[in-house]
C-alpha cells in the first residue's frame, strides 16, 4: 500500500498525488505571464527534427516542454488558458511564449513542411482559442519588430524623398548661376 501524506485541511493524499504537485506547480509557473500557448502532437518526430525544433524555439524565446495530459489539464484549470484543455489528448507538447505571442505558431508552421509528423492541436493567443488553421493564419503575421521597422521606414521615406528633391532643386539653381 502506498504511503499517504496529509494536507493541511486534513484530507489524505496519496504519495502519487504528492509527487504530481511539483509538476503542476512547474506548469503553472511556466504559464504565469504567458501571452500564448500552442499544443502539438510530437509523435513520429526524429531526434534530429525534435532537436531542430527545440533549438528554434529557444532562439525565439519560447519554452517547449512535454507533460502528461492529466497534469497539464490540472495546471490549465482556472487560468486564461483553460480553453486549451480540449486539446490535451494523446501525446502533447506545449510551446509557451511570454514575449512574442505569435512566436510558437511561427516556429511550428515554419517547420511543419519539413516535419510532416508534427501535428498542431490548437492553442491560445492573447486569451483567444485558435484551431490549427487559425494558428497557421496568425503565423504569417510578421513579428512586432518587423512591423515597427516597416512603419518607421514608411514614415522616413517621404521625408527622405522631400530632402532629395530640395537638394536637387538647390543643385540645379547652383548650376544655372
Amino acid at each position: 500500500m502506498a504511503e499517504k501524506g496529509i494536507r493541511p485541511e486534513g484530507y489524505e493524499v496519496s504519495a502519487n498525488s504528492a509527487k504530481k504537485a511539483p509538476v503542476i506547480e512547474e506548469i503553472s509557473a511556466l504559464l504565469d505571464g504567458a501571452q500564448s500557448i500552442v499544443l502539438v502532437d510530437y509523435r513520429g518526430l526524429t531526434v534530429e527534427e525534435d532537436t531542430k525544433l527545440r533549438k528554434e524555439f529557444r532562439e525565439a524565446g519560447v519554452e517547449y516542454k512535454v507533460y502528461k495530459n492529466t497534469l497539464l489539464k490540472r495546471a490549465l484549470a482556472g487560468t486564461d488558458f483553460e480553453g486549451a484543455k480540449d486539446f490535451c489528448a494523446g501525446p502533447t507538447a506545449i510551446a509557451v511564449a511570454k514575449e512574442d505571442a505569435i512566436a510558437p505558431a511561427r516556429v511550428i508552421f515554419k517547420n511543419i513542411a519539413d516535419m510532416p509528423k508534427l501535428e498542431v492541436k490548437g492553442g491560445i493567443v492573447e486569451k483567444e482559442v485558435y484551431d490549427p488553421a487559425g494558428l497557421e493564419a496568425l503565423s504569417k503575421v510578421p513579428s512586432r519588430e518587423t512591423l515597427l521597422s516597416r512603419l518607421l521606414g514608411s514614415m522616413q521615406s517621404p521625408m527622405a524623398n522631400f530632402a532629395r528633391v530640395i537638394k536637387q532643386i538647390a543643385e540645379s539653381k547652383e548650376d544655372a548661376a
